[in-house]
C-alpha cells in the first residue's frame, strides 16, 4: 500500500496525526456561518429602497391601496422591499428639501402624486425614476413628453379627462336647473391650475353659465373667497382637487360652503366625504393600487420612457345627502341612483 493510501485508511492528517473531531465541527460551523454573512449581505444589497413624497401629514386610504398593490405583485416593506417616507404636511415650500433628501439617499425610485410633488421630485432628479399615482395633466405641465412616450424618467397615471369638467356642471345643472354663475376654487402655486381653470371655463361657457374663477395664493384666502362669491351671487362652487386631500383643506372649504349654503363638487380625494356636496372624478384609490405595477416594472427593469402613462377608466359619483339637507337642496331620485356612494 502506498504512503498516502495509508494516511487515509487510517484517518490521519498529511501530517501524520490524526483529525481532531472538533476542529472539524468548528470548521464547518465557520463554512456555515460565513455563507450565511455572505448571503444575508447580497439579500440585503439587493433590496430596493424606494422613496414616497407626499403633501400629506400621514398615510390615508390612497398609501393603503398602493401598499396592498406591492404586496399583490410581492414586494412587502421591510422584507423585499423598504419604503422612505417624506410627508410635507400641506407645506409646499418643504417639497424641493424633501425630494433632495430622497435623492441624496439614493433610491432606487421616487413615486410622487400631485402636481407639485411631481415637479419638485423633477426638479431634484433627472436619473432616478419617478412614479405619478395621480397626475393633473402630465403633458400640459411640462411633467412627460406625451402619455404614449413619456421620455425622461417619469411615468404613471393622469386623472385628467377632457369630459370631466362638463360632467360636473352638468350634474350641478340637473340639481339646480336655474343655475347661472358658477365659481371655480383654484390653487395657484400648483402648476397645473391654468388647465383646471381653461376646462372649468369652457365648460361654462358651452352651459352659458357665467364663470367666476377664484385664484387662491394660500389658504388665508380662502375665506375671502368665499365673501367675493358672495358678493358675485355664484350659485355653485367647483373646487380644484389639490386643495382637498394634499393640502387638506377640503374640511374648511366644505363648512364654509354650508355657510354660505352654496353646493360644491370636486374630484378631490375625501372631499364628500369630509362635508363637500359631492365628489365627481377618478376612483384614486385604484390608481394608487395601479401604481404599484409601475413600481414593479421599473424596479425589475424596465425604463419609465418606455411606459405609457395611463388616464383613468373609473369614475366615482358620491353623494353627501347630510350636507344637502344642511344647504336645504333636494337631491333628485335620478342624480341619486347614478351615484355609487351616498353618505346619510
Amino acid at each position: 500500500m502506498k504512503e498516502g493510501n495509508r494516511h487515509e485508511a487510517t484517518g490521519k492528517s498529511t501530517c501524520g496525526k490524526p483529525m481532531s473531531k472538533k476542529v472539524f465541527v468548528f470548521l464547518m460551523i465557520g463554512v456555515l456561518l460565513a455563507f450565511v454573512h455572505v448571503t444575508e449581505a447580497q439579500q440585503m444589497k439587493k433590496m430596493p429602497r424606494i422613496g414616497y413624497l407626499s403633501l400629506a401629514s400621514q398615510p390615508g386610504l390612497r398609501e393603503e391601496a398602493f401598499i396592498q398593490g406591492l404586496r399583490d405583485l410581492g414586494w412587502v416593506d421591510g422584507q423585499s422591499i423598504s419604503i422612505e417616507y417624506r410627508w410635507a404636511a400641506g407645506n409646499v415650500d418643504r417639497l424641493p428639501a424633501l425630494a433632495e433628501e430622497l435623492v441624496r439617499l439614493k433610491v432606487d425610485l421616487i413615486v410622487a402624486g400631485a402636481t407639485p410633488v411631481i415637479q419638485a421630485a423633477k426638479n431634484a432628479t433627472s436619473t432616478i425614476p419617478i412614479v405619478m399615482p395621480s397626475a393633473a395633466d402630465p403633458v400640459g405641465t411640462g411633467l412627460v413628453a406625451s402619455l404614449a412616450r413619456p421620455g425622461g424618467n417619469i411615468t404613471g397615471m393622469s386623472h385628467m379627462h377632457p369630459d370631466l369638467a362638463g360632467k360636473r356642471l352638468e350634474l350641478l345643472r340637473e340639481l339646480l336647473p336655474k343655475l347661472s354663475r358658477v365659481a371655480f376654487l383654484a390653487y395657484g402655486r400648483g402648476p397645473g391650475h391654468r388647465l383646471f381653470v381653461k376646462e372649468a371655463q369652457d365648460a361654462a361657457q358651452s352651459f352659458r353659465m357665467r364663470f367666476q374663477p377664484l385664484v387662491l395664493g394660500g389658504p388665508e384666502e380662502i375665506e375671502g373667497a368665499f365673501s367675493a362669491m358672495a358678493k358675485e351671487r355664484s350659485g355653485a362652487l367647483i373646487v380644484q382637487p389639490t386643495l382637498i386631500a394634499p393640502l387638506g383643506h377640503g374640511p374648511r372649504i366644505a363648512e364654509l360652503a354650508v355657510k354660505h349654503r352654496l353646493p360644491t363638487v370636486s374630484d378631490g380625494f375625501g372631499f364628500a366625504e369630509t362635508g363637500g356636496l359631492m365628489f365627481y372624478g377618478p376612483d384614486t384609490a385604484t390608481m394608487h393600487r395601479r401604481a404599484a405595477i409601475y413600481v414593479d416594472k421599473i424596479l425589475k427593469g424596465t425604463k419609465p420612457a418606455d411606459l405609457p402613462v395611463e388616464q383613468p377608466t373609473k369614475f366615482e359619483l358620491i353623494i353627501n345627502l347630510k350636507t344637502a339637507k344642511q344647504i336645504g337642496l333636494t337631491i333628485s331620485p335620478n342624480v341619486l341612483a347614478r351615484a355609487d356612494r351616498v353618505i346619510r
